[in-house]
């Protein structure tokens, strides 16, 4: 029997495009879910000839709509050996003392709150199926602060430090957890940091070479498809034209 791989945010971006990947090996059911109805069932009606698949509206802020979602799960789709928490944004780049407050709200309950509660819900499953995997999407924004970066950059990190201590409370049950990091990729991400203005979202990743939403979704699924003993802890992903920059120094004028 194929094993189930849930998504989130399998409207755009990383979600979509491992949506299409685990489609392909031929071998996975897909529960995906997403806040936009119509590209759900897009993709539903495309990848529906490879595999089996479930979709759902949810809005992982929503905790209640969660719990909803996943205790509607019909067989075999309740049975989740895979989940990939996906869904997750960046929203503006300005400095903390002129930063929006709702953006920094919609930041945290996407990015923290969503992750924790799709993992609390599902994990029961997971664990029931004895050999699963959690892969949580953080950034090397975890890692590498950046001016703007603020609590888009806390976010990820809390992401990365809830995959390692899902690690110690999961040791004895099978099921591994990974985080993925990623770096300079290009998708609707800067779109929807820069509240829809193309243009500028469009020069982040002008001549930089970047990765691309299949690049991460490849390395998700070989994560996912590792011998069951195999556990990756932590993992960046960066475009080769991408590295660290000199730390930065104030200096008072003369």
């Amino acid at each position: 029997m194929p094993n189930t791989v849930f998504i989130t945010g399998a409207t755009a971006g990383f979600g979509a495009a491992c949506a299409r990947q685990f489609a392909a090996a031929g071998c996975w059911n897909l529960v995906l879910t997403g806040r936009r109805a119509e590209r759900l069932e897009e993709l539903k009606a495309e990848l529906s000839p490879k595999c089996a698949v479930h979709t759902a509206v949810l809005d992982v802020r929503d905790r209640d709509a969660v719990a909803a979602v996943v205790a509607a799960l019909p067989e075999p789709f309740s049975r989740v050996h895979t989940l990939v928490n996906n869904a997750g944004l960046a929203l503006g780049l300005n400095p903390a003392q002129t930063c929006d407050l709702d953006d920094w709200d919609q930041m945290i309950d996407t990015n923290v709150k969503g992750v924790t509660y799709v993992t609390r819900a599902l994990l029961p499953a997971i664990i029931k199926e004895g050999t699963g995997t959690v892969i949580n999407l953080a950034s090397i924004a975890a890692h590498y602060p950046y001016p703007g970066g603020n609590v888009y950059g806390a976010t990820k990190a809390f992401v990365r430090q809830f995959s390692y201590n899902l690690r110690c409370d999961l040791v004895g049950t099978g099921v591994r957890v990974t985080a993925i990091e990623p770096g300079l990729c290009e998708s609707e991400f800067s779109l929807v940091r820069f509240g829809g203005d193309a243009e500028r979202a469009a020069a982040v990743y002008k001549g930089a070479h970047p990765l691309t939403a299949d690049d991460i979704a490849g390395t998700i699924f070989w994560v996912a498809s590792l011998p069951k003993h195999v556990n990756i802890n932590c993992l960046e992903v960066m475009p080769v034209t991408q590295s660290w920059s000199a730390l930065n120094v104030h200096r008072d004028a003369e």
